[in-house]
């Protein structure tokens, strides 16, 4: 699974998510991507769920890029405990992810195939997507 080898605090607020992403909002490494269309938190384990589906559907032909990274640690406090006593601890791992973020890229596939393997991988997620080409993800 995907998490971080070492942070500096272990636990942390949950904060907002507000406004656009700036950063990692253009197609950079491959020719297709998968661009969020709003605002969530993505876990590690739908990080991988799009992974896998989408090396299956292209047989592990071209070359893909994951361009997200769970980074934020999310607490859980054990079941039937009373409130107060703190916070729980870390459970699981997701990445903030803002509108206009590329999440997925891919290259060496055909269109067809570039666009039926990111939308499984846009299945996978809690978030609305798009698929943008390279060149053509302005909006």
């Amino acid at each position: 699974m995907l998490m971080p080898k070492k942070v500096k605090f272990r636990k942390v607020q949950r904060g907002r998510m507000k406004g656009k992403a700036w950063t990692g909002s253009s197609v950079d490494f491959g020719d297709f991507g998968l661009k969020a269309m709003e605002s969530g938190w993505v876990s590690q384990r739908e990080i991988e769920a799009g992974r896998i589906a989408i090396t299956r559907f292209i047989k592990r032909n071209g070359r893909i890029w994951i361009r997200m990274f769970p980074d934020k640690p999310i607490t859980k406090k054990p079941q039937e405990t009373r409130m107060g006593k703190g916070k729980g601890a870390p459970d699981s791992w997701v990445m903030v992810v803002k509108p206009g973020r590329i999440l997925y890229e891919m290259e060496g596939v055909s269109p067809t195939e570039a666009r039926e393997a990111l939308r499984l991988a846009a299945n996978k997620l809690s978030i609305k997507t798009r698929i943008v080409v390279r060149g053509e993800e302005l909006d």
